[in-house]
């Protein structure tokens, strides 16, 4: 059997992509080449990998088996890559960070700016996704580092403490639920909502949360970002769900009151989370550490060190 890690590469990026011409793409191959590469491999083991579908294409039991110990092995040679780029030119490296929509619009972009300035050879793949998809997507090895709520199944993941995150309910000033010190998201589920666009992490969350109550929440607007929405929250064209950070910071200029949420789902923390920090490549650990460290006052912290 000759699998090459360009092999391994390709087979990772179909699978991500769910279909050939999508991971050529991301392999940067012509889809004949994809193609032929992954005959190649079928022919070798003498079975097939991937079920040839209309939309795209499944694993079967033995392209799961593959895409196991192909992530293991990428893992390992870039682990090795950039231990050894430590000792070279300076620290190289590519990491893949998932993370939910308050550690976006909060936090993230600040605390990597830093650390990019201070790492040029260092880059980063920033993904927005739901707290469950993302402990899913650590725990198979399709991103190095996650950022999550605590709401999240994190089974069989190391997690790191690192923000409060409680959702806040917010209303125009003027508003009739202004007045409420406190709220439950049942009891206001027949108001209009503004919201962010569908897909969003935040939006998932609390529409989920809705329909475990059997109800269901109604948009009149859905915007791109989470100041747009408290703006319009301030003209009175609906209410909306929060971070509590982001409520304080667009309170004054976006004429918004914040009101607490007494849901449980509501009071959470964020987290880093990791499948094993002892394994990650030196610089993946690096970014890890930054992240870690970067809380006002938080005295600083050692990731395990190879």
């Amino acid at each position: 059997m000759r699998f090459d890690l360009t092999d391994l590469r390709l087979f990772l990026n179909v699978h991500e992509a769910g279909t050939i011409t999508g991971g050529a793409r991301r392999s940067h191959m012509t889809l004949a080449s994809a193609s032929e590469r992954i005959k190649g491999m079928e022919d070798t083991l003498g079975v097939a990998l991937l079920v040839r579908e209309r939309r795209g294409v499944k694993l079967t039991p033995a392209g799961r088996t593959l895409l196991h110990h192909a992530r293991v092995v990428l893992q390992q040679m870039d682990r090795m890559r950039g231990e050894l780029d430590h000792y070279g030119q300076g620290l190289k490296g590519h990491v893949r960070l998932l993370c939910n929509t308050s550690s976006l619009s909060e936090y993230l972009p600040e605390i990597l700016s830093a650390f990019l300035t201070e790492h040029p050879k260092i880059s980063v793949d920033l993904e927005e996704r739901p707290s469950y998809e993302i402990a899913d997507a650590i725990r198979t090895g399709m991103a190095d580092i996650g950022l999550v709520a605590t709401s999240a199944d994190l089974q069989g993941l190391e997690t790191y403490p690192f923000r409060p995150d409680p959702l806040v309910l917010i209303v125009a000033r003027g508003h009739e639920l202004a007045s409420r010190a406190s709220i439950s998201l049942p009891d206001v589920v027949d108001h209009d909502f503004v919201g962010l666009l569908e897909g969003s992490a935040l939006q998932e969350h609390v529409t989920q949360h809705a329909r475990r109550a059997g109800k269901q929440v109604f948009y009149r607007a859905r915007l791109r970002n989470i100041d747009a929405v408290c703006r319009m929250v301030g003209h009175g064209v609906g209410i909306g769900v929060v971070p509590k950070t982001a409520a304080i910071r667009c309170a004054r200029s976006a004429r918004i009151k914040r009101i607490e949420l007494t849901d449980p789902w509501a009071t959470r923390d964020l987290v880093l989370c990791v499948r094993n920090a002892q394994d990650l490549p030196l610089y993946a650990k690096k970014m890890m550490q930054h992240i870690l460290n970067s809380a006002p006052g938080k005295p600083a912290q050692e990731t395990p060190s190879t």
